[in-house]
């Protein structure tokens, strides 16, 4: 047995002692004794704790891998990914006020993608137990919305039906206006039997769309609102985890464009940032993924009070907008992948557009492509972290970035 001090909370969630020695669990300042093990110590024990341990609200906390920061104080995860963004800023030297976290409420999560194995008295759907493969029941999860938690039962009954024993489904499970929307990925080929069976469930449960890998039962059309518009994503794509992030988000965007009179909204998804935009002004919003922007475009074309929106299908990592089409812009949104968006900012880099909204869910490859803006003489006005993965280790935000013209 071995005792140490933790000195930080590495990236991953957990606590870091010398050497470095890797402690799940754990929080800055405690000592804590267990076995080593390779740079992990396991079996661990608190010995002195600290003044920032809660006891964990979810009763799933030590089996699910679902969460990793539960047994952390609020006051202690917001400052601490507040300093996440910070730090990652500092590796580049840059400093920039960092506006106080907005952090989603629990029981927010409106989309989730559950776990689901056979057993041999039926199925077992949820999450994955830490580092591992195993699928654990969360029935009481604090994480997720009521409406994804009551639809567990609904995807126990789609393993029972479309899995193998040794197979696993993913049940992408997301909450819309009309009802939750469902898309199943890994069971085995659909016959006559198998659809009219998934027929069934989906009536049995209301369903608003079940699509079994590439064949869709659409009984309403699953609907986001996006501003003034109702869009619907195709099944499966992205769609901001909360409500409440989604809106901070979407309030912070429009902060930063507010008077600008065209805007260009890069990765542009199925509107998030977009369609709110088009209240005011001008948007064209580029997406690389072609049904994403045919949602867009079709939530735009049946809304009401929206200024012009038009839409490109466009890998932008591979082919970015040039200067000479950024140029009739008097304001961008960028908010790429965990990737970033370095051969676009480049080209922003290149023209001297007013302002940027720079939103991001990675504050390294964030402060990589903020860097490289500064350097081409803009200025990071304001960073807003938001949380909508609580008590996880992960962090969005977005930023503000100017010019004097």
């Amino acid at each position: 047995m071995t005792q140490v001090t933790i000195d930080r909370l590495g990236y991953q969630g957990d606590g870091i002692a010398q050497g470095p020695l890797y402690v799940p669990g754990t929080l800055p300042g405690e000592t804590v004794t267990g076995t080593p093990d390779g740079q992990t110590l396991r079996d661990v024990r608190i010995d002195t704790p600290s003044s920032d341990r809660v006891k964990p609200p979810c009763v799933h906390a030590k089996s699910c891998g679902g969460c990793q920061l539960q047994h952390a104080s609020d006051g202690f995860l917001a400052d601490w990914k507040a300093g996440v963004v910070r730090n990652a800023l500092l590796a580049h030297g840059i400093e920039a006020e960092i506006r106080p976290i907005e952090t989603s409420p629990p029981l927010s999560r409106r989309r989730a993608s559950f776990s689901a194995r056979r057993t041999k008295k039926g199925a077992l759907a949820g999450f994955h137990m830490k580092a591992s493969d195993v699928v654990v029941s969360i029935p009481n999860c604090q994480l997720l919305h009521p409406d994804l938690t009551a639809a567990l039962p609904m995807v126990e009954q789609l393993a029972v039906l479309g899995s193998s024993r040794k197979g696993e489904l993913s049940v992408l499970v997301t909450k819309s206006e009309v009802g939750l929307d469902v898309a199943v990925t890994g069971g085995k080929p659909a016959d006559t039997a198998l659809r009219g069976a998934l027929a069934k469930i989906a009536d049995e449960h209301d369903l608003a769309r079940l699509c079994w890998d590439d064949e869709t039962l659409l009984r309403r059309r699953p609907y986001q609102i996006f501003g003034n518009a109702r869009v619907t994503p195709p099944a499966g794509s992205f769609l901001q985890a909360t409500a409440e992030g989604e809106a901070a988000l979407q309030r912070a965007v429009l902060s930063i464009v507010d008077g600008a009179t065209h805007v260009a909204d890069l990765f542009s998804g199925s509107g998030t940032f977009a369609l709110p935009i088009a209240r005011t002004a001008a948007v064209h919003a580029v997406e690389g993924e072609k049904a994403m922007i045919a949602a867009l475009n079709e939530g735009w074309r049946m809304a009401e009070g929206l200024r012009r929106v038009t839409c490109e299908a466009r890998d932008l990592f591979r082919n970015p907008l040039l200067p000479e089409e950024l140029k009739r812009f008097d304001a961008i949104v960028i908010d790429p992948p965990r990737a970033g968006a370095e051969a676009q900012v480049a080209e922003i880099a290149s023209i001297r557009t007013p302002k940027v909204a720079h939103v991001s869910c990675n504050p390294v490859t964030f402060a990589r492509d903020t860097a490289t803006l500064l350097a081409a003489g803009y200025r990071l006005d304001w960073v807003q972290p938001v949380d909508q993965f609580r008590w996880s280790t992960h962090v969005e935000l977005v930023a503000s970035l100017s010019l004097d013209i």
